[in-house]
């Protein structure tokens, strides 16, 4: 989940990206649902479209984790 949440907090990342990009054929790895749960990441309208983010709970996280220069 870590690098999930490092990976959106580069920049903002178009939703369907981010589904592309962290699915997975196993039900058991749910990390995106998992970090939108925790409320690490969330999703936000913009003028592209829909956008996730990481949202301050989740660059908390990050720094807790010395991932957040």
């Amino acid at each position: 989940m870590l690098d999930l949440v490092e990976w959106v907090a580069r920049e903002p990342r178009p939703y369907a990206e981010v589904l592309e990009v962290w699915r997975t054929s196993c039900p058991r790895l749910t990390i995106w649902e998992d970090a939108v749960d925790r409320g690490y990441v969330a999703r936000r309208p913009s003028v592209e479209g829909l956008r996730v983010m990481v949202t301050e709970i989740g660059e908390t996280f990050l720094r807790a984790h010395g991932r957040m220069h």
